[in-house]
């Protein structure tokens, strides 16, 4: 008498769908994503030149332009000083340590420059990064 193993009934099998639609997510989002920073760049700034210029590393980062008539900008959306101070304010509440990335315009009044840094100062931002072109 010999015995036979029993087969089971259900074969396990790996799903590949549900990893096909995360990947179509993700690129879904990193595209949404890339385009808004973009967005946030294209103000029209002409950067100083610093010869020691070195790239940041990618981090989260809030995104503040000056253009050169002392113009705020969050993002590529016009904004007063009181509006940057909230928005500041606001994103130092959410999403502490604060990171900011300064564009400001080679024309830019420096009295507008250093309003912006006691601004970054008083919400608490620990860490400014001023926008230059390198040499």
């Amino acid at each position: 008498m010999t015995r036979r193993r029993k087969r089971p009934l259900d074969e396990v099998s790996f799903q590949i769908t549900p990893m096909i639609d995360m990947t179509f997510l993700l690129l879904i989002f990193f595209m949404v994503t890339q385009k808004i920073t973009e967005q946030q760049l294209n103000v029209p700034v002409k950067l100083p030149v610093a010869i020691s210029a070195v790239a940041p590393e990618r981090t989260e980062r809030e995104i503040i332009n000056i253009d050169g008539g002392g113009n705020y900008y969050i993002g590529d959306l016009a904004a007063t000083t009181d509006e940057v101070l909230a928005h500041l304010t606001t994103k130092f509440e959410d999403f502490p340590p604060l990171q900011i990335y300064l564009r400001a315009d080679k024309d830019t009044p420096t009295k507008k420059i250093r309003e912006f840094v006691e601004m970054a100062t008083e919400v608490g931002a620990i860490d400014l990064i001023f926008g230059v072109y390198g040499k």
